[in-house]
């Protein structure tokens, strides 16, 4: 293993050198804040930074209790950046809106404690939209985080910001946080593994409801599965707090059963058409799927089973009622509507006229989508469609107005394809599939399981790792040093 830059090393690859003490925190530590210096301004990945000067004191702090014998967890040291939706005691949370510019967080959100116990040393936030509405990272008080690939181009979101600094090397490893494909959009965009788990396995604490707002968990991101895992273990678990955690642990970490062999996998595409998707994207999805089948997994396309049609409506429904009240919260802030982007007052004002009775016909269908999905899980271990309809766009665009000549009727029909494993309750990885036909631009195929089946996917990603793609390895191209910011 070549230590001479810490940053090229995977996160477990950085821990185990921090262990052995083949590599201090400081100097860990240091070499990220420089890349960070250097690399950050060009694609505005990190928000709200803390001062060098004082992360390298908690290095130090780090390095003297390793002296001592104590290893704080596979964290240990390792910088970290929170996702703008959660909290970090000390830092600003935003949620990409100006408004909240100021809104400090005095305790850590549960996810955070936890990989702070494990460890990380928090750096800064990661960029987000503006109430994480919308799967582009721009907002009008950091700015627009540019794809790690492609600085033209859109990073996703809305998980944005953790997506691009890791595959830019400023951060080992992110969490992030997926509602609408928030975290398996960005990962797809940029070369990445992300997974979003299971509705309950990452319990979400302080939050003001806990019983409702459920579409929307945190979750990990990495450039190798096993980072991927060691993050959702780390993340993950019960907490009496949170009355719809999942009680039952994830298995430990084990060698998986690195091996497609007889796993079934039934291919949505694009719903038979329901799903407009541009050029190259369902045969890239289809191309990592023959890769599968060649390692004797068994695939077979597969007609959704429910109306598509039905069940985007009743979700419109739900999110709505779930995304207004947050929006209407900071509506009561001086000069709020003027300064928050139109599709937040959207969704904001489509709520306002929204019944319970509406509400609970729009469940009642989601519990009869569930029982289809539950179905297909008897037949299937893993359904598989695009992570994304649309190739990364234009980083100016707000969002694609048209995919393939059909016209969206909405800010995020054109990430339609993500909805179903979220209403599902069930976990989907975004799995890197390839390339665009000029080899530049990244895609995610997206694998989703049953619910509480996330070590199924987790040991996919592993499984889909172990075949070695040859393009698997690829990492962005190398910013060059007299570049200018975008």
């Amino acid at each position: 293993m070549d230590l001479s830059d810490p940053t090229a090393l995977s996160a477990l690859e950085l821990s185990r050198a921090i262990r052995a003490r083949e590599l201090s925190c400081r100097e860990v530590m240091s070499a990220f804040l420089a890349r960070i210096q250097r690399l950050n301004p060009r694609f505005k990945a990190l928000v709200n930074l803390a001062p060098d000067e004082a992360l390298l004191r908690e290095a130090d702090a780090a390095d003297a209790e390793l002296a001592r014998g104590h290893w704080r967890g596979w964290m240990h040291g390792l910088p970290q950046a929170i996702k703008d939706t959660g909290q970090a005691a000390g830092f600003p949370t935003t949620f990409g809106c100006e408004l909240l510019k100021d809104m400090t967080a005095r305790e850590d959100s549960l996810y955070v404690a936890r990989m702070k116990a494990a460890g990380c040393i928090v750096v800064a936030k990661t960029n987000m939209p503006e109430f994480g509405l919308g799967s582009h990272t721009y907002n009008a008080l950091f700015g627009t985080t540019v794809n790690a690939w492609d600085r033209t181009r859109s990073a996703g979101g809305s998980s944005g910001g953790a997506a691009v600094a890791i595959a830019q090397r400023l951060l080992p490893v992110a969490d992030g946080s997926d509602f609408m494909g928030s975290l398996r959009n960005p990962a797809a965009w940029n070369h990445l593994f992300g997974l979003r788990p299971s509705q309950g396995r990452v319990p979400g604490w302080p939050r003001p409801d806990l019983f409702v707002a459920q579409l929307a968990t945190d979750g990990p991101m990495a450039r190798t599965a096993a980072d991927l895992a060691a993050l959702l273990r780390t993340q993950a678990g019960p907490d009496p707090r949170v009355p719809l955690a999942l009680a039952e642990p994830l298995p430990d970490a084990e060698a998986p059963a690195r091996s497609f062999a007889g796993m079934r996998i039934g291919w949505l595409g694009d719903l038979r058409g329901h799903l407009a998707v541009e050029p190259g994207i369902l045969e890239v999805c289809e191309g990592a799927l023959r890769t599968m089948e060649a390692a004797g997994a068994i695939v077979e396309p597969l007609a959704p089973g429910f109306s598509p049609a039905a069940v985007w409506e009743a979700w419109l429904v739900w999110r709505r009622a779930l995304v207004a009240p947050g929006v209407a919260a900071v509506l009561g802030l001086p000069g709020a509507r003027e300064r928050i982007k139109p599709e937040a007052l959207w969704e904001h004002d489509q709520a306002q006229g929204l019944s319970f009775n509406e509400f609970m016909r729009a469940s009642t269908l989601r519990s009869s989508f569930h029982a289809q999905m539950l179905r297909h899980f008897a037949r299937f271990d893993l359904l598989a469609l695009p992570v994304a309809q649309v190739w990364p766009f234009d980083a100016a665009q707000t969002w694609p107005r048209q995919i393939a000549g059909r016209s969206m009727d909405t800010y995020h029909r054109w990430m339609e394809a993500t909805l179903y494993a979220t209403f599902a309750g069930a976990p989907a990885l975004s799995l890197p599939a390839g390339f665009d036909a000029a080899g530049r631009l990244p895609m995610g195929l997206q694998l989703i399981a049953a619910p509480r089946a996330d070590a199924l996917l987790l040991d996919v990603a592993a499984a889909w790792e172990a075949l070695d793609p040859g393009w698997l390895a690829r990492r962005p191209p190398e910013p060059a040093a007299a570049a200018e910011a975008v």
